[in-house]
């Protein structure tokens, strides 16, 4: 039936919209101005050429990931590739951030959040590989 097919073609797509439209965000707060942006959103001061490169390193792998998950959106034929990284990623970002809390404490609640929704996107993205009947 088309209108099932769009509907899960719908569903398998918003995981990779929602992770790419988030990390595109998280990606420019961490580049485009590190030393007002991260001391607003995480208070702490940022200093030093040696972090600024790294933060906008950062944003350049997150936009270039997100890139490639938006890619996957318009052709199909990388949807599986696309859903695998995107699950991937944010399963290593939530285990570093997991093994950060272990070992050095809890962080801010926004990074705590961060986390959540890091672990729910891997969630989401095993799910829809694991569901996935179109290839």
């Amino acid at each position: 039936n088309l209108k099932q097919i769009n509907s899960k073609m719908n569903f398998k797509n918003l995981h990779l919209a929602i992770t790419s439209g988030s990390l595109l965000i998280v990606g420019f707060a961490y580049g485009i101005c590190p030393n007002r942006i991260l001391p607003f959103l995480l208070h702490d001061k940022i200093t030093g050429n040696d972090l600024y490169n790294v933060f906008k390193a950062m944003m350049a792998l997150y936009i270039g990931m997100s890139i490639y998950w938006i890619f996957g959106i318009i052709k199909p034929e990388h949807w599986i590739n696309a859903t695998l990284t995107c699950t991937i990623f944010m399963g290593s970002l939530a285990t570093g951030r997991i093994i950060s809390i272990v070992i050095d404490g809890m962080p801010s609640p926004l990074i705590v959040l961060g986390t959540v929704l890091e672990l729910l996107f891997m969630i989401w993205g095993i799910y829809n590989l694991k569901y996935d009947t179109i290839r």
